[in-house]
């Protein structure tokens, strides 16, 4: 089932890597990278392949049919 996360940044960005942590969709930075190489990780509906991509407001990510609403 999918699963809708609202996260605020307090920055003006996030690596991809921790937000994927820091949401609990990774419970390690380790599994994290594996994602994003896997292609497993959308951001704005594009594969998104950089481990270190800068999240910023607006962007949408999504991984495992959970969606991450950055804000």
């Amino acid at each position: 089932m999918a699963k809708d996360i609202s996260f605020t940044l307090t920055q003006s960005f996030i690596p991809l890597i921790q937000l994927l942590k820091y949401t609990g969709i990774a419970e390690s930075g380790a599994y994290a990278s594996i994602l994003v190489t896997n292609n497993e990780v959308y951001c704005n509906n594009q594969i998104e392949t950089r481990k270190r991509y800068k999240v910023k407001c607006g962007d949408v990510i999504e991984v495992l049919g959970q969606t991450i609403s950055v804000k």
